[in-house]
């Protein structure tokens, strides 16, 4: 097994701290390039967003571009994503008061302002297609997680059984798998039914995924025909046109050094990613202070 990458964070000449991270590439179910534990199970948190999005997006072909986006999206809650929101909820059906994804203390005490809310909108839609209740949709018992449950471990070709599960952010089902399983899923994904419709649109709409700044937004816009989605606590999962899945995971779980690793294992695989190769860190004044880069 190879040694994770490392990255380090220099203020001037002063080393501060250093992030272990593990990353493997898969191509055709096999594993292409990797650094440190292909098999370390990791919680997909958001990564799992297009995945989730792929009954919505067989139940209501109508939807549009930006719609099916932000079902798989966590995104900044900006106008225009929350207006991305409501026209999903518009069009399936779905109420804003229905949405039970909790609120963030840094927005507006609103659901629909909650980086998860396309995704429970998603959500909701499906329940109604299906002619489930929208009532504790997002407990483990309803239906709709069960369903969620089998898509994700389908998408990895494992056993329902087989997925770890806990309790994600906004109070859904969490999944738990290695990173090779994931990176695979990811590989999978445009072969899934309704895979490629979700791939399309959030390659066409990179900015409603997460937004300016971010990195699976900014891995979009810089390498058009990749797809990236970013899970909680440090980890990056990324696919290309021709089936190539990536999956990055920071061990403490410090996205900083997602952007240095995905340059380094991109160049391995056809990704070719130089402006992320260092991190430029600043401090309260909007002043470079830091940097974080491969060591």
């Amino acid at each position: 097994m190879a040694e994770p990458f490392r990255v380090a964070v220099r203020r001037g000449g002063i080393l501060e701290c250093v992030h272990e991270v593990h990353a493997v590439a898969v191509h055709g179910g096999e594993v292409i390039a990797s650094a440190g534990d292909p098999a370390l199970v990791t919680s997909l948190r958001s990564s799992a967003k297009p995945f989730q999005a792929l009954p919505l997006v067989r139940a209501y072909e109508s939807l549009d571009d930006e719609q099916v986006a932000i079902a798989a999206a966590s995104h900044l809650g900006t106008p225009r994503h929350v207006g991305a929101v409501r026209s999903l909820l518009a069009a399936t059906g779905g109420r804003e008061e229905e949405l039970d994804c909790g609120l963030q203390a840094d927005r507006p005490p609103e659901a629909v302002f909650h980086n998860c809310s396309g995704k429970h909108a998603g959500m909701l839609a499906v329940c109604r297609a299906n002619d489930w209740p929208v009532d504790d949709y997002r407990r483990p018992e309803h239906p709709l997680q069960r369903l969620l449950l089998d898509e994700v471990a389908a998408a990895a070709d494992l056993g329902s059984e087989e997925v770890a599960t806990g309790v994600d952010g906004c109070g859904v089902v969490a999944f738990g798998i290695s990173l090779e399983r994931i990176a695979s899923a990811f590989a999978r994904l445009r072969e899934l039914d309704g895979g490629a419709r979700v791939a399309a649109a959030m390659r066409a709409h990179p900015e409603l995924v997460r937004g300016d700044g971010a990195t699976d937004t900014e891995l979009m816009r810089a390498a058009p025909g990749w797809l990236a989605k970013a899970g909680a606590e440090g980890l990056m999962c990324v696919a290309s046109s021709d089936a190539v899945g990536l999956a990055v995971k920071v061990v403490d779980g410090n996205g900083r050094a997602l952007r240095p690793v995905l340059a380094a294992i991109g160049a391995r695989v056809g990704l070719a990613l130089p402006a992320f190769e260092q991190v430029v860190l600043l401090n309260m004044h909007r002043e470079a202070a830091s940097t974080a880069t491969l060591m």
